[in-house]
């Protein structure tokens, strides 16, 4: 399984969690990812979680005129959304916690200790 497939069983959460702090357009939310580490989030990656997120009623976008070109499209959370993102970090933190431990008990060899 590669990164990005494990990343997009999570993205939603990450994404909310951005907008959650402030409203923001796809752009400067690929960067705020990016700025995180998470280095696979490009433009393309995110635009349809975005849509579908707005599908869901979890985020709504509205268009901001912009001093630099053309309007741009902010999106926002809605409380639909915060309730969403509550629950994702919930089950999150109940799976990574159990998985960290799993994979973390591993030995240097990438094998993993045995009892005996």
């Amino acid at each position: 399984m590669s990164r990005s497939q494990l990343l997009k069983g999570i993205l939603d959460g990450c994404v909310l969690a951005v907008i959650e702090k402030e409203p923001v357009y796809g752009y400067i939310l690929s960067k705020k990812l990016q700025e995180t580490g998470l280095l696979d989030i490009s433009e393309g990656t995110l635009y349809p979680v975005l849509l579908r997120l707005q599908k869901n009623g979890w985020i709504r976008g509205e268009m901001r005129p912009s001093d630099t070109g053309p309007s741009r499209k902010y999106y926002e959370l809605t409380e639909t959304g915060k309730a969403a993102l509550d629950e994702i970090t919930a089950e999150w933190q109940q799976i990574s916690e159990p998985v960290n431990l799993l994979l973390k008990g591993r030995n240097s060899d990438g094998i993993r200790e045995t009892a005996n």
